[in-house]
């Protein structure tokens, strides 16, 4: 579907959205707006990732934003993401999608027919910085599922499947924090190109505390897992260690219950009385040395 949000005859540009287009009205678009062919087939790959392009007269960029509709299970760009490509001119701006965008929908809603974006670098900007912020609420979940996780792994609590979730939530920021990247190198071509202003300062404002909180959210899921392998270690160690303690009680015990259970003729006791409970104590006072030994050692 195709839809124009800016008219030329009205504004100094004109802005034109494509919704999930067909490959013949990209091929009409190339041809109408001068684009080359490479640069039509980056549109219709849906995995494309960030970039910049100067082109002949024009400029093509891609932005990815946050995908409210992905499935909780997402780790990946095209999973977790929704791409949108735009291409713009001195007097033309042309934005192209496969899924319908709130990013294109808001920024056309606030500024196509105001007076605040009066070039295409505007709406440019509008658009990469919305694509951003949709990244934000996203981000604050992930950082309070990592806050509820630290708190149960201290506490000791049993929680299922926990490994295998604190490594998609590594996935996820170790994705954002890639794309980040990425939009970042977009940001800098974009101001390179053309002469920036207030909206594009705003726009970098806006990368650098998304990318302040995915770092700090990047190093606190790398912590915890740290700490998580940690204490799974300390774990690991206690129960070697009572493991140890109670191999080391039954060893001479054993050695005991060994040395009587040979079959020989002549051995100390084996006919006396109070042979047997005298064995029986004495293996008991052995015990009771042991463990006053491993008292003393602080090892019990």
């Amino acid at each position: 579907m195709i839809q124009i949000l800016k008219e030329a005859s009205e504004h100094s540009f004109c802005w034109v959205d494509v919704n999930q287009p067909t490959e013949q009205e990209l091929k009409d678009l190339a041809i109408k707006y001068n684009l080359p062919e490479t640069a039509i087939k980056d549109c219709l790959d849906p995995g494309h990732l960030p970039k910049f392009e100067q082109l002949d007269n024009e400029h093509f960029i891609i932005i990815r934003n946050y995908d409210n509709k992905c499935d909780i299970g997402a780790d990946s760009f095209q999973k977790l993401t929704r791409k949108i490509a735009v291409f713009w001119g001195k007097d033309f701006l042309l934005t192209i999608h496969r899924h319908d965008s709130i990013v294109i929908d808001g920024v056309a809603k606030k500024y196509a027919n105001a007076n605040v974006c009066k070039s295409p670098f505007d709406i440019i900007c509008k658009i990469i910085k919305d694509s951003l912020q949709s990244f934000e609420n996203p981000l604050a979940a992930l950082d309070a599922e990592i806050d509820s996780y630290e708190t149960r792994i201290f506490l000791k609590s049993k929680i299922p499947d926990l490994l295998k979730n604190l490594y998609l939530i590594k996935r996820k920021i170790y994705v954002k924090k890639r794309l980040f990247t990425l939009t970042k190198a977009v940001i800098e071509q974009l101001g390179n190109s053309h002469k920036r202003n207030t909206i594009y300062e705003d726009l970098k404002d806006t990368y650098v505390r998304v990318e302040t909180i995915t770092e700090e959210i990047y190093d606190s899921i790398h912590s915890l897992l740290n700490i998580y392998i940690s204490l799974s270690s300390q774990k690991t160690n206690e129960v070697m260690r009572v493991l140890t303690v109670f191999s080391a009680f039954f060893l001479p015990l054993t050695f005991i219950v060994g040395i009587y259970g040979m079959n020989f003729q002549f051995m100390p006791e084996l006919t006396h009385h109070y042979g047997y409970p005298g064995v029986l104590i004495f293996m008991l006072l052995l015990t009771i040395i042991i463990y006053q030994w491993f008292s003393r050692k602080g090892w019990i």
